[in-house]
Parts: structure tokens; sequence; C-alpha cells
């Protein structure tokens, strides 16, 4: 289902109903070699809300991207095609997940 990236009360509806039908995750995809990803504050919106784990991947081309992602409230990040286009990127972002610290809520 696509849903544009300015509607996350659409994404929120779906990701909840989703959750109550019994999913264990929900994937937010910008789209395979995306030009933007998925926005933080769509990230934030379904991440305040559900307690199954949020994967985000689509569009992540930097690691400035990729912090967005995991600071809106990813519990995981898909990069791809940047490494495709790119490989030697990946020791760019290995590098910073091996630094970056993600803390998250736990009940």
């Amino acid at each position: 289902m696509t849903i544009p990236r300015e509607k996350n009360e659409i994404a929120l509806s779906t990701a909840i109903a989703g959750e109550l039908l019994g999913m264990r995750l929900v994937y937010l995809e910008a789209g395979s070699g995306a030009d933007l990803p998925v926005p933080a504050d769509m990230i934030q919106t379904l991440s305040a809300a559900l307690s199954i784990p949020l994967i985000v991947g689509g569009g992540i081309k930097t690691t400035e991207q990729l912090k967005q992602a995991f600071d809106a409230g990813a519990d995981l990040v898909v990069v791809g095609n940047a490494f495709e286009t790119n490989p030697e990127k990946i020791a760019d972002f290995i590098g910073f997940t091996q630094n970056y610290n993600v803390v998250k809520k736990t009940d």
C-alpha cells in the first residue's frame, strides 16, 4: 500500500491496524533507491504509538539520514542501494553504527 509521505495519520492508522491484526513488526519503506527517506515526523508518530518493532528503509544514503531515522524512533534501518552504487560507504556506515548508541524505551 502506498501512503503519501505527508500523510502521517494514514500511516499511523494502517500501522495500528496491522499491530491489532497480529503483525509482529511494521516496515516503513520509502522505496528502493528513493530520492528521499521516510520523513522523521512519520517515524516519530508511529514509534510513539506502536509496541512492535518499527523498521525503516529506502532513501537512506548518508550516515546523517541514518542517524535521523534512529533518532526519530526506528528500531532498525535498512540501507541497500547506497552500498550498491558506492560500496566504499559501507565502512562509513559501519563506523557510524559502532559509535552510535540507540537506546529504545522498554516496558
